[in-house]
């Protein structure tokens, strides 16, 4: 399916690896002109490499640490014309609040959570001044999970600023939408499930059995989350603002439900 999206301009954060780089590629598969961001330059080029290897997009690269707000200011400087915002940076660490300091949460949530409205702020006001863009911010799942409790505080509140604001930006004819992607088999996940099964069974190689046991009996793909933001990003989607789009294969509704999800297999994705 033709998005409409080619000439477009995307900015994706977290751009380096995981569901970052799938969004980066599949934006730059429907013709935009893309933007990847993350801290690592070796990193980012990368990923430029096999994006443009894969579609001939025009594809640009910015190392920045998105936890510092005078990096968002020179990133926003840098790329003054975004059609597409994709926040993904970020990582807040695991655990149960007794073992995260003060320094743990606000480091965490100085990425994640301050980070995308930075971000937010910083790309809405040209976008509110041209009447057009879009703004998409990869979440997370809120399971109320207690062994990932700094995780599921900020992914609400990032939840609620999302709402909130893509219920306003209508009148400026930009659109706001959160997305809640469940467990995607990206680099990080599969190493937590590696790090899970070792745990619980002495072997890493285990973890097969916590993604049979998932739903579909698999984990989500990385191409599932991307052409969910591709097609969120076009105007396709063009009457979807102010709400959060789950991918997550039901998990969210199981665990509601009192099906419990074994263990490491919920908490950050990316």
């Amino acid at each position: 399916m033709d998005l409409g999206l080619a000439g477009r301009k995307a900015l994706v954060t977290g751009g380096s690896q995981g569901i970052g780089r799938g969004c980066g590629l599949a934006l730059a598969q429907e013709g935009c002109e893309v933007a990847l961001v993350s801290r690592t330059l070796a990193d980012l080029e990368r990923a430029r490499e096999e994006i443009v290897g894969r579609t001939g997009a025009k594809v640009r690269v910015s190392a920045r640490d998105l936890s510092d707000p005078a990096q968002v200011d020179a990133l926003a400087a840098e790329f003054p014309d975004i059609d597409i915002l994709v926040n993904n940076a970020g990582s807040i660490p695991a655990g149960p609040i007794e073992s995260l300091d003060d320094a743990a949460w606000r480091e965490g949530w100085q990425l994640k959570v301050f980070g995308y409205i930075h971000m937010t702020r910083r790309f809405l006001a040209p976008m509110k001044a041209r009447r057009s863009g879009v703004i998409i911010n990869v979440i997370g799942n809120r399971l109320q999970n207690p062994n990932y409790i700094a995780g599921e505080t900020g992914n609400m509140a990032l939840a609620n600023f999302t709402v909130t604001l893509g219920a306003e930006t209508p009148d400026w004819n930009v659109r706001v939408v959160g997305l809640d992607p469940g467990p995607i088999a990206t680099e990080r996940l599969l190493s937590g499930l590696r790090k899970a099964a070792k745990a619980a069974w002495g072997d890493e190689e285990r973890y097969v059995d916590l993604v049979g046991s998932m739903p579909f009996g698999r984990a989500g793909r990385v191409e599932e989350v991307a052409a969910t933001v591709a097609f969120l990003a076009s105007d396709l989607a063009g009457y979807i603002t102010g709400c959060m789009v789950t991918v997550d294969g039901g998990v969210g509704n199981r665990s509601r439900a009192g099906h419990v999800s074994p263990k490491g297999a919920s908490g950050p994705a990316r």
